[in-house]
């Protein structure tokens, strides 16, 4: 939010009818459509997903850009930035359930599933399986009919580490352009922005060659069982985030351009930057979780 004046601020601001929700709803139904069409082989189904996706964000493209006319005009007040941060704080909310989902996914498949499933009452059932994590080798990978090719665990070093340095000082320099901002530096706030930017775009482009290299060198795949699947998961979907968050930043960055917040008022940089941070906290997890143990 930038910052209007209090005297034709509203106490709370309620938009008119708007088109958004509907046209909206209409992109998500042509997106499940052509999903579910496409994954069973229906050739229509990718162009039906394709339509889908350009139209839903043509849609959030003009929602955003009523609501940032709307902030801009003074409309907002008080108590509208107070539901502003608390829709934020339920979003990462649900963004931590979503991703706790996985880890407990991980945790479950390496403490109980195969322990379990190579314990002494399965023996007779699998008497060549070995029940040790990461399930890397054959006989070790809950696939003894073997259809789980033999493959290599991605270890911390170099790749990961690397990312993790790159995201750690992505919200060094966000924190930076944050204090910037409070100190009406304009300018540094922009540049350290653009920064910001640039670390987390670095961090996808290591995390594209750390996948190349797993499926290339590792034969470590997606099907690679229940650690493949789990490694995939977790890493890709918070890939995903980055690359959520970094559209973000960049929308925040342009408006910071055209001068939209002030050191009073800023909330879409707030937000933003929770959003990041957030995103910082759960590669941490991965980082220890996934490639160290």
């Amino acid at each position: 939010m930038s910052a209007a004046s209090d005297g034709a601020t509203p106490y709370y601001y309620v938009p008119g009818p708007s088109r958004h929700p509907v046209f909206a709803a209409m992109g998500l139904f042509f997106v499940i459509l052509g999903a579910s069409q496409w994954i069973n082989g229906v050739l229509w189904g990718a162009y039906a997903l394709a339509f889908g996706l350009l139209f839903w964000l043509s849609v959030l493209y003009q929602w955003f850009r009523d609501a940032i006319r709307e902030n801009q005009a003074g409309l907002y007040g008080h108590k509208i930035d107070l539901s502003y941060r608390w829709s934020m704080s339920w979003f990462l909310f649900s963004e931590v359930m979503f991703f706790g989902a996985f880890f407990t996914a991980l945790w479950w498949a390496r403490a109980h599933s195969v322990p379990t499933l190579g314990d002494i009452e399965n023996a007779l059932l699998w008497p060549d399986f070995v029940g040790v994590w990461p399930s890397a080798y054959p006989g070790m990978t809950a696939s003894p009919a073997d259809i789980v090719e033999p493959f290599q665990t991605m270890g911390p070093l170099w790749l990961p580490t690397i990312n993790t340095a790159l995201l750690l000082c992505s919200g060094v320099t966000l924190t930076i352009a944050h204090h910037a901002l409070l100190a009406g530096q304009r300018v540094k706030t922009i540049g350290f922005m653009w920064l910001t930017v640039l670390l987390g775009s670095v961090f996808l482009g290591v995390q594209g060659y750390e996948y190349f290299y797993a499926y290339t060198d590792l034969n470590l795949k997606l099907t690679s069982g229940i650690f493949g699947s789990t490694f995939f998961l977790l890493t890709g979907f918070h890939g995903f985030h980055v690359f959520l968050g970094l559209l973000i930043l960049v929308v925040i960055t342009l408006r910071l351009h055209q001068g939209h917040f002030s050191a009073r008022s800023h909330f879409g940089f707030e937000g933003a930057a929770w959003y990041w941070h957030f995103v910082d906290v759960v590669w941490l997890g991965l980082y220890v979780l996934v490639y160290w143990t």
